[in-house]
């Protein structure tokens, strides 16, 4: 059974949720802030966070921070309509969706459904080689973990960024563009002002050490989207 933490203070929406997601044939159970979190995590490994920004304590953005560091645990942010600073910095955190309150219980159930897809959670990967090699790394899809061949310490990668550089290394030297990118990662259109796959990229270069202002590994095509500039070796 699929297994939600919702991390919000407001007692009367962690029930609500919790409720209705359990209606939908999902184990919810709810928490009031960062401390009681944490506490959860050390015993349980749920396979989604609900985590709200506004919380007493430790934020919602740095607790987002630390759960990217450390888990490799889908976050969909809860955010204060309007509050789009927010949401474009947990993005940047490596939040994989987020939604502004008020929101539709449905949507939110919707949105929980693909990222569990998507990030293979509910369903198996037996089919998915077990390493991509390509040009000096290593990418590790059944621990979402990223190798160096010149560094024996790996880097776990956050949601987000596992599904984005995946998609980029099943498709090398094709021009993937902003809004095919976004129905894979995403499972939905992406709005003209969404920077998510950017934020993305940004993070990925980093992390491959692609010089951002001239990036030779993912390079930016104008007006076209984003390529992958390499071969790309699959091992089982």
């Amino acid at each position: 059974m699929t297994s939600i933490l919702v991390v919000d203070d407001d007692a009367q929406i962690r029930a609500l949720l919790c409720d209705y997601l359990a209606e939908a044939g999902m184990s919810a159970q709810g928490v009031g802030d960062g401390d009681a979190m944490w506490r959860h995590l050390d015993e349980h490994q749920p396979d989604l966070i609900i985590l709200d920004l506004m919380l007493p304590g430790t934020d919602g953005l740095s607790l987002c921070r630390s759960l990217v560091e450390r888990l490799d645990i889908p976050v969909i942010m809860l955010t204060a309509r309007g509050a789009l600073i927010d949401r474009i910095v947990g993005l940047e955190m490596g939040a994989d969706d987020y939604l502004a309150k008020p929101f539709d219980p449905r949507e939110l159930l919707a949105r929980i459904k693909v990222i569990l897809r998507r990030v293979g959670r509910s369903t198996q990967r037996s089919e998915e080689p077990a390493l991509l090699h390509f040009a000096g790394w290593t990418l590790d899809t059944k621990r979402n973990l990223l190798l160096s061949d010149d560094s024996a310490e790996p880097l776990l990668i956050a949601g987000v960024d596992f599904l984005t550089l995946r998609t980029l290394l099943g498709e090398p030297y094709q021009t993937l563009s902003r809004d095919y990118l976004s129905q894979r990662i995403y499972g939905r259109e992406r709005d003209p002002a969404d920077r998510a796959i950017d934020m993305s990229i940004s993070r990925l270069r980093q992390m491959l050490g692609d010089d951002a202002r001239n990036p030779m590994l993912i390079r930016t095509v104008r007006n076209g989207g984003y390529v992958l500039s390499a071969d790309v070796a699959a091992q089982a």
